[in-house]
């Protein structure tokens, strides 16, 4: 009997999540066994003339981490969607947007700009930029182009399932490809990893305020952090009562506060407006004046709040792509 198809693909992302793949250690040949791998770029070489040649939906699961920020990321993941029985946004820049998101805070021209004209470390006096097509030796290579805006992979495509995470852990990992060889699987479209807040495995929730009132916020170079008490009972932000667990706790396990990479439960719609309501509605100042002065604690809310999920969120800014 023909063992099933496994693809695992990479987009916009930094790479993370292919190290969490290598990371299942000697489980990984325990999937080798069981699946056939053939497509991983990062560790095997491919054709895309072999992925079209492949029969539609011959592929049992696709794992497609990274966002969609260029026009080769889009048409890999229609490919990929048409090839595969399964596609699973693998990772908080496949399921929100991740990180590459925040670039959505940015016109593109204006980006463009800046990395290849204005930036410290830059020589271009000609302001020479890639082109999507150009002639060389009588040969006319293509490039992909930017996208106007960074989207989320269900955002361009249907997605079947979702693995969160940046990256998501080996166990979360090792769990969904068991789940999906054994037949183990969720409503379609449900997210691979517990449908709870992350405080309720931190190791700090014993000390998590009923009642908090803030009258500053501190960041964590700015104090020595108490490695046993709440993040947000010491006055710094936290993203853990709006984030899903499953990652282990192990920010906070390593005093560093939850930055949200995990996304919210299936109850928030929007996980930013969701911890940013509640941290102010506990500010104690009331006066506009003594809350710009509590909130200068927080110099850049976007990043702090939609570190992983701007592309998702309810204050998208529409353009066109």
């Amino acid at each position: 009997m023909a063992k099933p198809k496994i693809a695992f693909y990479w987009c916009a992302s930094c790479g993370g999540c292919e190290e969490t793949v290598v990371d299942l250690a000697e489980d990984i040949l325990g999937v080798v066994e069981k699946v056939d791998i053939v497509l991983w770029p990062v560790a095997m070489d491919f054709k895309y003339r072999d992925v079209e040649a492949m029969a539609d939906r011959s592929i049992f699961a696709t794992l497609l981490n990274g966002a969609i920020r260029t026009t080769e990321q889009e048409a890999m993941a229609h490919l990929l969607r048409r090839k595969s029985r399964y596609l699973i946004a693998y990772g908080s820049c496949a399921c929100t947007g991740g990180i590459p998101a925040l670039a959505n805070q940015f016109e593109r021209e204006q980006i463009l700009k800046f990395n290849y004209e204005e930036a410290p470390s830059v020589v271009n006096e000609a302001k020479t930029r890639p082109q999507p097509v150009f002639e060389d030796n009588g040969r006319r290579p293509h490039l992909p182009e930017l996208h106007h805006v960074v989207r989320a992979l269900d955002q361009v495509v249907n997605v079947d399932y979702y693995i969160p995470g940046c990256p998501p852990t080996p166990k979360i990992t090792k769990a969904a490809v068991a789940a999906l060889l054994d037949g183990r699987l969720p409503p379609k479209g449900s997210v691979l990893a517990p449908d709870v807040a992350l405080c309720e495995e931190c190791p700090r929730r014993d000390s998590k305020p009923t009642n908090v009132a803030f009258t500053e916020f501190r960041r964590t170079h700015q104090k020595l952090l108490d490695p046993q008490l709440c993040f947000l009972a010491q006055g710094v932000v936290c993203m853990g009562p709006a984030t899903r667990q499953g990652c282990g706790a192990q920010c906070p396990g390593g005093n560093m506060p939850c930055t949200g990479c995990f996304g919210g439960t299936d109850r928030v719609k929007d996980q930013g407006a969701k911890i940013l309501s509640s941290l102010c509605a506990n500010i104690t100042a009331k006066e506009a004046v003594e809350i710009d002065q509590v909130l200068e604690g927080i110099p850049d809310p976007v990043g702090t709040f939609y570190r992983y999920g701007l592309a998702r969120s309810l204050l998208r800014r529409k353009v066109d792509l």
